[in-house]
């Protein structure tokens, strides 16, 4: 039976079609899914480097490229592009298969040959060498993976920024090798964490018979395997979804160990695949179960409802069968500590209090009438970050706990009067038969603790940075203590709700047990370089071209984020929907936009003025749903990915909003977190985007974007 792969590249592209065409590679590639390709014609051309390369007709204007191979039933489509670039392309690259993992690799040698033109042309007259073979004798490369004809090349390269520059035209194990060594890894330290990554994929893949079939198989990660026309379906009606539970080797080596000792982590920046690697966690542990394991008995979890919901909906996507997806309960943790202390116990239900708003309007309150000198943010978050986060139950033990993280020192007579409004607080709300989700979730944990029998035999977390310690010691009390109890995603520099906390005072040791991802797949080197000087203050070009945020990098490249300044609300909202209409000008589709906002009615208004150009736009949230732009606050917007994204209003006193900030006279070090969390909260809200980005302001741009604001790639009134 014919067996089809598609390469994850092409995923990205096939998004990009029109539909006419999108509609007719699905019934040309539909033939081979159904193995009744024989009456394909797949045409050979006059000069290529592979003859095994074909094209076939997709139109009259676009052909589709595809590996044919010499012996066997198994082929690989690689590009959909117009008539002459599909040529051009099959004419100039080349297939071959990795000496070290026997996956397939296709490679450029148009551009390998003009790159070493160029390597030649920079020789330094000193001879430095990145990959001097003093350090790395041949026999030491080809070890690794390295093609004897792409030595010669990478002995030319003089230092990381040219190695850099070639990571689009060399094949991509054989650049992870390069970039291990280049960045201080010893040869053995590469064969372990690079070269065996991919050796360990292949060695639990049975080979086929078929030499392609096998070499495809092996190259898990980078290629999809249909094996009908349904599947092909599903992969080409959602292209993006599909390329997302792509797993490289480095990531399914931490989704598809055999088993953890104990509670585990993953952590990376934006589009590194950590939550990717949670969902295939969670299908290999639901695998793993016993037969008589109850339906729900694995949970997965996250801090909100809408990511919940984005979590459920990729799950569904990774898991066809039903069997194995009802072991898998998906629920935020706030939902579950409501379920577990009201309705499975039988409680009488609780109003839950979420409005900020209303919170600190009661602390202000209490603290009048209590004639207490205390802010009401400074109550509101003593409360949070040190009696609540230590679980502290008297007066005593708030005299002896420690309160790192605050920054204003307070006395023994202080600490006493801030108690007093502490108890006058949680009174108020017990009376009004009232809780916040923090005393729902720590009232869960008690009940947990009472009934000893944990209701989960694995949980896993995403988006664990922004969780609480009340959410922690819950989570801890949902799974026994043991093997695969706990898996962990997360990362601190999109943090955005100010809850740090160290998984070793709660009880949680992930030592040993703690992996980093660090190449991003989702947001190009353009956006996640821009980004990231958001947040390390320094300039874009003072990165010297490096897209790296603590050693982080991108596989894709594209248009340089734009940023725009506006005199009124007005002209910034009218420029938005002008950019906007270009994106679906050019073939995004607008549930592939995102518009990013720090105060909602902004992005109403913007709604409103989309609707009035005849893009239809939906309020991520509000009770009526739809087709059309997303639009969201940029807390809303956590989790989510978009092809382009527009943040709005990033003005002075908006972002950071003022609000927001506690005044540094009040409590300087929280003051100071206040500024990081807002600033992550952009970062975030830029990092949404997979290949465009505008950035807007009216009246005085936000101070968070001088590091950027001289980047050669900015618009004005």
């Amino acid at each position: 039976m014919a067996r089809l792969g598609i390469h994850r590249d092409f995923l990205m592209e096939f998004a990009a079609l029109e539909k006419h065409v999108q509609k007719r590679v699905f019934e040309v590639f539909e033939k081979f899914a159904a193995a009744t390709h024989a009456g394909l014609h797949l045409e050979k051309l006059s000069h290529q480097r592979d003859a095994r390369l074909r094209t076939i007709r997709i139109t009259d204007f676009w052909r589709g490229v595809v590996l044919k191979p010499d012996q066997g039933d198994s082929y690989l489509l690689l590009k959909v592009l117009t008539h002459d670039k599909a040529n051009k392309w099959a004419e100039n690259h080349r297939a071959s298969v990795n000496a070290a993992s026997q996956g397939i690799e296709i490679r450029d040698d148009v551009a390998l040959e003009r790159a070493t033109t160029e390597l030649w042309a920079v020789t330094r007259q000193d001879g430095t060498r990145l990959f001097a073979e003093t350090s790395y004798p041949d026999k030491v490369l080809r070890s690794l993976g390295i093609d004897a004809d792409i030595v010669p090349i990478i002995r030319l390269i003089p230092d990381e920024a040219h190695l850099e520059a070639l990571h689009r035209v060399l094949p991509e194990q054989q650049y992870d090798v390069l970039l291990g060594l280049a960045s201080g890894m010893s040869p053995e330290s590469v064969d372990r964490e690079v070269v065996q990554v991919y050796a360990g994929v292949v060695q639990e893949v049975s080979g086929p018979a078929d030499p392609l079939d096998a070499a495809m198989v092996h190259a898990r990660g980078r290629i999809a395997m249909v094996s009908g026309t349904e599947e092909l379906r599903e992969i080409l009606e959602r292209p993006f979804d599909a390329w997302r539970v792509f797993l490289h080797p480095s990531q399914y080596r931490i989704a598809y160990q055999e088993s953890y000792r104990g509670p585990a982590r993953v952590i990376g920046g934006p589009g590194t695949g950590k939550t990717v690697v949670a969902l295939h966690r969670a299908l290999h542990l639901a695998r793993r179960l016993p037969l008589d394991a109850p339906d729900g008995s694995i949970l997965l979890t996250t801090y909100t409802r809408a990511l919940a919901a984005e979590l459920e909906r990729c799950l569904g996507l990774l898991i066809a069968d039903d069997r194995l997806r009802a072991k898998i309960t998906v629920i935020n943790v706030d939902a579950l500590a409501h379920d577990i202390a009201r309705v499975r116990h039988g409680v009488a239900p609780v109003k839950v209090v979420t409005d900020q708003k209303e919170i600190k309007a009661r602390w202000a309150r209490i603290a009048r009438r209590m004639n207490l000198d205390f802010a009401d943010v400074f109550l509101d978050q003593e409360w949070r970050h040190v009696v609540l986060a230590q679980d502290l139950r008297t007066p005593e033990a708030y005299l002896k706990a420690p309160r790192h993280g605050r920054g204003t020192a307070l006395p023994p007579i202080r600490r006493l009067q801030a108690w007093r409004a502490f108890e006058a607080f949680e009174e108020q709300l017990h009376r009004a038969g009232e809780r916040t989700f923090l005393q729902v979730c720590a009232e869960a944990t008690r009940r947990l603790t009472e009934q000893g029998v944990p209701p989960f035999r694995h949980v896993l977390v995403d988006e664990a940075q922004d969780l609480h310690p009340v959410q922690w010691r819950f989570l801890r009390a949902l799974v026994p203590e043991g093997h695969d109890d706990l898996f962990v995603a997360g990362d601190d520099h999109q943090r955005i709700y100010g809850n740090k906390q160290s998984l070793r005072s709660l009880g949680i040791s992930v030592a040993g047990r703690s992996h980093r991802l660090r190449i991003n797949y989702r947001t190009t080197h353009e956006i996640l370089d821009w980004s990231s000087s958001l947040l390390t203050g320094d300039p874009v070009d003072a990165t010297d071209d490096d897209s790296s945020l603590a050693g982080y990098r991108s596989t894709l490249h594209g248009r340089r984020p734009t940023l725009a300044s506006h005199a009124s609300r007005v002209e910034e909202i009218a420029a938005a929907v002008a950019r906007i209409t270009e994106w679906t000008a050019s073939g995004v589709a607008l549930e592939d936009i995102a518009v990013a906002v720090r105060f909602i009615q902004l992005g109403r208004d913007v709604a409103t003025a989309l609707e009035r150009a005849g893009l239809p736009a939906h309020v991520l949230g509000d009770a009526v749903s739809g087709p059309g732009v997303r639009i969201a606050t940029m807390h809303r917007m956590k989790g989510l990915e978009f092809r382009c994204v527009a943040v709005l209003g990033v003005s002075e006193g908006i972002v950071p909003m003022r609000a927001a900030i506690t005044a540094v006279d009040v409590d300087p070090q929280q003051h100071r977190e206040d500024i990081a969390t807002e600033l992550s909260l952009l970062f975030v809200a830029c990092t949404r985007a997979r290949e465009d980005v505008l950035v807007s302001s009216h009246g005085a741009p936000s101070p968070f974007l001088v590091p950027v604001a001289g980047d050669g790639n900015t618009a004005g009134p």
